[in-house]
C-alpha cells in the first residue's frame, strides 16, 4: 500500500470511529454486545469441554471393564485348564462386567459346580451363570 493509500485508510477508520462517538451510549452499547458475545462464547466452550470430559471418562470406564473382564476370563480358563477331571476345552467362558458364563460340555454334575466353584474363587467375578450341559462319557 503505498503512504497516502495508508493515510486514507487510517482517516476512514478514524472517520468511522468518530461517527459511532456521536450517538450517545453507541460505544458502551458495543461493548456489552461484546461483553455479552464473549460470555456465550465462553459459557458454550466450557459446556462442550464439559461434554467431551465426560465422554472421554465414560470411555475410560468402559474400556477399563473391558479390560477387567478379558483378565477375568483368562484367570478362571487358567483355572479349568489346571483342574483334573476338566475337559477345559470343551468349556468356553466369557465375562461380562464381572459376570462369567460357562458354556460347553461336561461329564458330569460335579464337574459342572467345580468348573462353577472355580469360576466363583477367580477374583473379579461378581457371579457365574452356568449353562454347562451334563453328557456321560459311555
Amino acid at each position: 500500500m503505498k503512504p497516502s493509500n495508508t493515510i486514507l485508510a487510517i482517516s476512514l477508520l478514524l472517520a468511522f470511529g468518530m461517527s459511532g462517538c456521536d450517538k450517545p451510549g453507541t460505544a458502551e452499547q458495543a461493548g456489552k454486545k461484546i461483553d455479552e458475545a464473549v460470555s456465550d462464547t465462553g459459557k458454550k466452550v466450557d459446556e462442550t469441554v464439559d461434554e467431551y470430559e465426560g465422554k472421554i471418562a465414560e470411555q475410560s470406564a468402559k474400556n477399563a471393564q473391558s479390560w477387567d473382564d478379558t483378565e477375568v476370563t483368562a484367570k478362571v480358563k487358567t483355572g479349568l485348564l489346571g483342574e483334573p477331571g476338566l475337559k477345559s476345552m470343551k468349556i468356553s467362558v466369557d465375562t461380562v462386567g464381572g459376570v462369567v458364563t460357562l458354556t460347553g460340555t461336561v461329564d458330569s454334575k460335579a464337574n459342572s459346580e467345580k468348573a462353577n466353584a472355580l469360576a466363583m474363587a477367580v477374583d473379579g467375578v461378581e457371579n457365574v451363570v452356568n449353562k454347562l450341559v451334563v453328557t456321560p462319557t459311555q
